[in-house]
């Protein structure tokens, strides 16, 4: 076991074998969250033919729920019990949460077999019913992995290595989850949407197998946390809210990030819509398309990983993606013909792979800069947080899809859509989200002044906290 020691503070090196196996996990959220974001409102408005107000209000009841759920269980999970020391502080929530929530991914996608022209209102308490149970056990562990990443990796340059790992895996996951609908969906045929829904499944479960070795606690870290914490001093949940909210650092990474999710799970959903209605053609074009998405990002992490490791600045590469990403999605609503889409989706994957790489390593500075200010560990009342503001996002997604269909006439369950629908797909697959990721890079831009500099100043202050 690699350490490094200042101040007599250890800060363990994992081995490249840990780093992989906690990164495998970033490959079943980004299939299971992109399948969701790709094809939830679609397979429900288009395909189940349930009016599109009714699907967009299903999702935000969905996100809304999980916007109360995830801070809660971040702050319930953010103490010690008795099973602490002996299996970790995050490990047993990981483990408990993670196949229940594949079980309840099946049910999203297996409604009730009858016609929702005549029993809208079934259909709409299926949506929400399906999606709230999957929410609350997807949450414990979501919630749970997310925490331990700044807890368990403390090392800066650990982080950048592993930031590369996560991009990689997440891509892959990303790109099967447009991939597999190709392969495996046939328009108006409601079984096969439950076939593909099984093998995401089985992959996660194969992913989970992979992942436990990098997904436990270390040992000496959790000793550490146990001889620190005292129960009479931990802060009720709506203290630890407002210390949290009065992080400015913080508050500025949240906008970019809640708006950068609703770039990216509005520009999901719309490729499905773009490619059936606008270009005419089959899943196919969509497994088209976010290849080049992939090889974009392929492409572009060493460049971006190069560019940071000799700045060491997170802060102004995550600027920068941010700018490309906002650009090019913007263009995308003005492009025409399949080639001129596969280019620009391209180069927006060369951008959004900048934002991927920043990502971790952005949100574990802000978390880092949280307990150098408050002495205290509350990595999964952030988690809970994070996750809070992501279902914001699919609210401004659900509410975005929703009302440019219905400003343009979508007609539900229809395999034709008149011009002024389709230019309303064009907006919502570019145009607005690129506005949505230009506003929060301002916010960002403006307010977060974790520089290179003031990182090291946090660093040398958790070493004299020893915590």
């Amino acid at each position: 076991m690699d350490v490094n020691e200042s101040n007599n503070y250890p800060i363990k090196l994992h081995s490249k074998k840990e780093l992989i196996s906690y990164n495998v996990t970033s490959l079943p959220i980004e299939l299971i969250q992109g399948v969701l974001s790709l094809l939830i409102f679609f397979f429900y408005e288009a395909e189940i033919g349930l009016n599109s107000l009714l699907v967009g209000l299903g999702i935000a009841i969905y996100a809304i729920w999980d916007a109360f759920n995830d801070p809660l269980i971040g702050y319930l999970t953010d103490r010690p019990f008795k099973f602490t020391k002996k299996w970790g502080r995050r490990f047993p929530f990981i483990m408990l949460g993670y196949i229940p929530m594949l079980v309840c991914f099946l049910l999203i996608f297996m409604p009730p077999n009858i016609d929702a022209q005549e029993s809208p209102w079934i259909v709409f308490s299926w949506l929400v019913f399906s999606t709230c149970l999957f929410d609350v056990v997807e949450s414990l562990w979501t919630v749970n992995y997310l925490s331990l990443l700044p807890d368990k990796f403390r090392n800066r340059s650990e982080r950048r290595t592993m930031a590369m790992f996560e991009v990689y895996l997440g891509f892959i996951g990303s790109v099967l989850a447009f991939i597999l609908p190709s392969f495996i969906i046939v328009y108006g045929n409601f079984s096969s949407y439950a076939l593909m829904a099984w093998v995401c499944v089985a992959i996660s479960f194969v992913c989970w197998i992979f992942m436990i070795p990098g997904v436990r606690d270390d040992k000496k870290t959790v000793e550490n946390y146990l001889m620190h914490y005292k129960e009479e001093e931990r802060d009720s949940f709506f203290k630890s809210l407002k210390d949290m909210f009065s992080q400015k650092n913080f508050v500025a990474f949240l906008c970019l990030y809640t708006l950068y999710q609703a770039l990216v799970q509005t520009m999901l959903a719309s490729f499905v819509y773009f490619a059936r209605f606008n270009l005419g053609g089959q899943v196919e074009m969509v497994a088209i398309i976010s290849g080049m998405l992939l090889i974009g990002g392929i492409v572009s992490v060493p460049f971006w990983l190069l560019y940071t490791n000799k700045t060491k600045d997170h802060r102004k590469t995550f600027i920068i993606s941010a700018f490309l990403m906002a650009c090019f999605a913007i263009i995308m609503t003005f492009t025409y013909g399949l080639i001129g889409i596969i280019i620009i989706v391209f180069l927006f994957g060369i951008a959004i792979g900048g934002f991927w790489v920043m990502l971790s390593p952005v949100y574990s500075d802000v978390i880092d800069e949280s307990v150098s200010i408050s002495g205290k560990r509350r990595e999964s009342t952030y988690g809970g947080i994070r996750n809070f503001f992501i279902n914001l996002a699919r609210v401004l997604q659900a509410i975005t899809l929703a009302t440019v269909h219905e400003l343009t006439g979508f007609v539900e369950g229809s395999d034709t859509q008149t011009p002024l629908a389709l230019i309303g797909i064009r907006l919502h697959l570019g145009l607005i989200p690129g506005i949505f990721v230009a506003i929060g890079l301002i916010i960002f831009w403006k307010y977060y002044d974790i520089t290179p500099q003031k990182a090291e100043e946090i660093k040398i202050k958790l070493r004299q906290l020893k915590i």
